[in-house]
């Protein structure tokens, strides 16, 4: 493991400063190749400035790998034209050369790099790697050979060539892909907040209409039963309360003025009803209600049974035959903790069509809405899946 991650960062590294490591493996190249000039006629400067001109170039053959490809064949075609001897140099400068060319530079490029590598090569072999008294066809064959050793290192540089592009190409599309993924994760959750906007705005409407009611009761009871008047505003009060903190809740999300449907806003009390209809639907569900329940505003209501809904039937969806559900509500003295348990196929059922379904999103948003947390994945002992939910109360 530490190994890899030397080899991820030495490559991370060496993408962000290619010039300094080519610099690096370039510098011993051009010592070789100005030592060997001077050993082969160290009174000669031709010498010198050829193994130069053939070695310096290097230096860049990843960050300007045309340029540098040219002066290094200029520099060769020069030594094969004015030079009796085969500098060393050049024998190790040239391949580099060749495979930087067929790797890093255009396909044009590389196209007219393979060329002139095997006409310079096919010439270097005859002049310089054929003995004098050699028969033509003894020069010709070392002539193709040397064209066929700088093919080869060619054929090398072009395939590592289409392997950056590809590598390249597979990055750019994994963060295209990356991008879609949160903008479609983004979307699913604005139209999460927007359907759960407009459930909460009906709780609230509910809520006001319900206080305009009482006042209007209270105002007439109060000329000649005080003490109903006192009980009026006693549940004005409770019920403002309660609409306050719901419409505190519908700030914290967007909504859209599109037309809705206005109908009964389900509940703790709807919940029994919807474990019944799962179970016709055959999925095998318990209901469990653990401490001391109490009271809780409507928005809370809504939530929890959403979360409910939502939990059970991806369970219909994603848990395979003959799967069982639990839902447990655990109340505590400041929280209400809400349990959905199956043991489905658990990991398994990750796998979707499309990347942020709004499912889970939306189960999330809810306990966010009302300041809470939610915890959903597989079960790592037992197999299926969890979706725990834990909301203020």
């Amino acid at each position: 493991m530490q190994t890899t991650s030397l080899v991820e960062r030495w490559n991370r590294w060496s993408r962000a400063h290619v010039g300094t490591v080519d610099a690096v493996l370039a510098g011993p190249i051009v010592l070789f190749a100005v030592a060997a000039a001077l050993a082969v006629d160290e009174s000669s400067p031709a010498v010198v400035v050829v193994a130069l001109a053939v070695s310096v170039p290097l230096v860049w053959r990843r960050v300007y790998p045309v340029a540098a490809g040219g002066i290094v064949a200029v520099a060769s075609y020069a030594h094969l034209a004015f030079l009796p001897e085969l500098g060393p140099g050049t024998v190790i400068a040239v391949p580099v050369a060749v495979y930087s060319l067929a790797a890093y530079a255009p396909r044009w490029a590389a196209n007219v790099a393979l060329v002139a590598a095997a006409a310079g090569g096919a010439g270097a072999g005859a002049r310089y790697l054929s003995p004098p008294d050699s028969r033509p066809l003894d020069v010709a064959v070392m002539a193709v050979l040397v064209a066929v050793f700088l093919g080869g290192i060619w054929a090398f540089g072009r395939v590592r060539g289409l392997r950056l592009r590809e590598m390249t190409s597979l990055t750019e599309r994994n963060r295209l892909l990356e991008l879609e993924r949160l903008k479609e994760a983004e979307l699913a959750a604005t139209q999460e907040r927007t359907r759960i906007a407009r459930e909460m705005h009906d709780i609230v409407a509910h809520s006001l209409t319900a206080i305009i009611a009482q006042a209007d009761g209270g105002r007439y009871a109060a000329a000649q039963h005080p003490e109903t008047a006192a009980e009026v505003l006693a549940t004005i009060s409770e019920t403002g309360r309660g609409a306050l903190t719901d419409m505190r809740s519908l700030l914290s999300v967007l909504r859209e003025d599109s037309p809705r449907e206005f109908t009964t806003t389900p509940g703790l009390g709807d919940l029994g009803a919807l474990i019944d209809r799962m179970g016709d639907s055959g999925l095998d569900v318990t209901f469990t209600e653990t401490g001391k329940p109490r009271e809780i505003s409507g928005g809370l209501g809504l939530s929890v049974y959403r979360i409910v809904q939502e939990s059970l039937t991806n369970v219909l969806k994603h848990a395979g035959p003959n799967a069982r559900a639990d839902v447990t509500l655990d109340w505590h003295p400041d929280r209400l903790v809400v349990e959905i348990v199956d043991d489905g196929r658990g990991a398994a059922a990750l796998v979707e069509s499309r990347p942020g379904g709004q499912g889970l999103t939306g189960i999330d948003e809810r306990a966010r809405l009302h300041g809470g947390t939610a915890v959903c994945g597989p079960r790592a002992r037992d197999g299926g899946y969890r979706v725990r939910v834990t909301l203020p109360a």
